[in-house]
């Protein structure tokens, strides 16, 4: 009897104090789906999408060209100042690195193994 009291009094309170219905809220997916990484990214990681979008590298991300290492295609060394050292590992299996000073100019060969460098002009990115 009590439960059957209770029961009553609950359809009561629930029919007479329903409130509007509240409409669903959207999802921000739900218009268009999930964003892509290019529509989520900002700041830098915005500027490093579009620039490899474009075909540019900005800060170097990516494996470097080879060069033959002749005086005719000597590898090139991007540097924003008018020197920079280099280190060159001479033969796969050597353990030991050769280091030098790079100047700007005609290319230079290296000490020991007679590769050439060439330093060229680098623009930082921002």
């Amino acid at each position: 009897m009590a439960a059957r009291l209770l029961f009553r009094t609950a359809v009561r309170a629930a029919t007479t104090c329903r409130a509007a219905p509240v409409p669903a809220l959207t999802r921000g997916m739900a218009a268009g789906g999930i964003p892509t990484d290019e529509e989520q990214a900002t700041g830098l990681e915005k500027i490093i999408m579009k620039a490899m979008k474009e075909g540019t590298d900005p800060y170097n991300m990516m494996k470097p060209k080879e060069y033959a290492g002749s005086k005719a295609d000597p590898h090139l060394v991007p540097s924003i100042t008018n020197k920079r050292i280099v280190g060159c590992v001479c033969e796969e299996d050597n353990t030991a690195v050769v280091w030098f000073w790079l100047h700007e100019g005609e290319p230079q060969r290296c000490p020991s193994c007679g590769s050439h460098y060439k330093l060229v002009a680098h623009e930082l990115p921002h």
